[in-house]
């Protein structure tokens, strides 16, 4: 549908609507700060807060309770949602917000793993979980609200700031982390420091608060009450009746499922994949990122605004086929820029993991358990590209780079580590990557590309969302799949693809993952997926 007269009767004057996109931006820009934070910190929470012994293992735990936080977020996305859709967008993302505040917060105050034991994870689990339920319903509360104050033609411009709060907030993450970093000991930031990023959610959490009991609900929200519109089940006309229920899985598998890999491939696995894979330090890496970042906040408001004038579907679409067709030669490059020594080592001097295949089953929601699995892990957490050759069953484990001498690896122990590293080493594989041998400029192109196709894809994905869905369900309706797909299908792709390295032993081979799902997504998406960006929010059947 077209503008109509109802749009233009509840047009809001433009104080009131810098007002409001102000509010709802700075807001989801504390709660994705938030958020982020836990992420950015995964290394050093993942040693904090599980078991010594094995820091493979501990990243791996830390990336799955990350991963948790997702796994909520739909049920996050139907309880505000169908709240959001009964009593209003503005009092339901004054709830989340202040359950994002407290439950980041309270990660601030936990104690760790050697004050109170396995307790300490459990009780960082339960903070993850209720961070996932808020951000769960935020996003849509957000998108809507601001939609719904917005002039019909220029709706994704307004949007895109919502959007592009997702990117503020990880680079606000990566900021305060740096600078509290850089301003003590490694010692002390480790012992307490790392606590203040957390705490700080406090004060961010009193700003939002303040911004957005200033606002009033949407016009086209109470419209809809003064007519008496509204639904009274919105769960159920929104997923059981099939007219809708169509247009929710079209949103998901035409759109939001790309945007969740495109968004954390190039913002959040290429952080923990300069890290962890590529052995870059943590200061290089977030200034790498920052400034990437920087670009990808103007791209994201760019892109609302370009749908504004020639659609919002083929965009994103040319967001996912871009996507599919150059994560691989973008990551390929991104690695010899930061880590050249690393890249020669694994073509020049390839290693190798003789094992029974029975003893050395794929790890992906577990940690390494056998040798051959603890072997496998460490390997791929050192960017070492190897082989798997087996052999016959009850043969040791054993490892050897190149023609070098083999390794028994049958037992796995410190001494076993230590004598692996050494040869890695001595083969000329180096234990982290060297910052006078980085190619800064080809690094920051690589990932600015990466933001670049995931800002194409982000900018208009919040007003297309909008005008999918009519306005008495609409909450409810838009949050689902977005949360779905970010949540489950985008926000587990770090540790997908890191397992997928760990099984495969090629550090490359976790692209396919948000590859094949780019793919999926431009081809439902050019099949199913309509035009939206004409439409009215006052068509209570759009």
């Amino acid at each position: 549908m077209s503008d109509t007269g109802a749009d233009r009767a509840h047009e809001v004057p433009p104080g009131e609507l810098r007002l409001v996109v102000t509010a709802a931006s700075l807001g989801t820009v504390f709660e994705w700060y938030d958020f982020f934070v836990y992420g950015t910190l995964a290394v050093l929470l993942g040693q904090l807060f599980f078991p010594a012994g094995n820091e493979t293992a501990g990243f791996l735990l830390s990336l799955a309770t990350f991963g948790a936080g997702f796994m909520v977020r739909p049920l996050g996305a139907l309880v505000f949602g169908m709240l959001g859709d009964l009593v209003g967008r503005k009092y339901t993302f004054l709830v989340t917000i202040s359950l994002m505040g407290v439950a980041t917060a309270g990660i601030g105050f936990l104690p760790t793993f050697e004050d109170i034991g396995i307790a300490a994870a459990y009780l960082l689990l339960i903070l993850r979980l209720l961070q996932g339920l808020a951000i769960g319903g935020e996003y849509g509360g957000a998108a809507t609200y601001v939609a719904e104050h917005a002039p019909q033609k220029r709706r994704g411009y307004f949007t895109s700031y919502i959007q592009a709060t997702a990117t503020i907030g990880l680079f606000l993450s990566l900021a305060v982390v740096a600078t509290c970093r850089t301003s003590m000991s490694e010692e002390a930031f480790r012992e307490w420091g790392w606590r203040i990023p957390f705490l700080i959610s406090l004060v961010l959490l009193g700003i939002s608060l303040y911004i957005r009991m200033k606002l009033n609900e949407s016009p086209v929200f109470r419209a809809m009450k003064e007519e008496g519109k509204g639904s009274k089940r919105p769960i159920r006309d929104s997923f059981g009746q099939w007219s809708n229920l169509k247009i929710v899985l079209i949103a998901f598998a035409g759109a939001c499922i790309g945007q969740g890999v495109l968004w954390y491939t190039g913002n959040f696995y290429a952080m923990l994949y300069m890290q962890n894979v590529l052995g870059v330090g943590y200061l290089d890496t977030y200034m790498l990122l920052a400034l990437a970042l920087v670009v990808g906040m103007a791209l994201v408001v760019f892109f609302g605004w370009l749908s504004d004038r020639i659609g919002r579907k083929w965009l994103m679409l040319g967001a996912c086929l871009l996507g599919a067709l150059t994560f691989q030669p973008a990551f390929h490059i991104l690695a010899r820029a930061v880590n050249p020594d690393l890249m020669t080592a694994n073509e020049t001097r390839p290693a190798t993991v003789i094992v029974d295949p029975a003893t050395c089953g794929v790890v992906v929601f577990g940690t390494p358990v056998t040798p051959c699995q603890k072997l496998r892990a460490l390997l791929s957490k050192g960017g070492v590209q190897f082989f798997t050759i087996n052999t016959d069953a009850g043969a040791p484990t054993s490892f050897q780079v190149g023609v070098g001498p083999s390794i028994d690896a049958s037992v796995y122990t410190p001494e076993v580590e230590a004598a692996v590293k050494a040869q890695l080493l001595q083969a000329g594989y180096p234990a982290k990557a060297d910052p006078a041998k980085m190619n800064w400029p080809l690094a920051i192109a690589i990932l600015t590309w990466l933001v670049f196709m995931a800002a194409m894809i982000y900018g208009p994905i919040a007003a297309f969302l909008v005008e999918l869905f009519p306005t008495r369900i609409r909450y409810t309706s838009l949050s689902l799949p977005y949360n779905i797909s970010n949540g489950l299908i985008g926000g587990f792709q770090p540790f997908v693809s890191f397992a997928i390295i760990t099984a495969t032993g090629d550090i490359f081979a976790g692209l396919w993952y948000p590859i094949a799902v780019a793919a999926i997504c431009f081809i439902i998406g050019a099949i199913f997926t309509p035009e939206t960006f004409r439409r009215s929010l006052h068509d209570d059947t759009a």
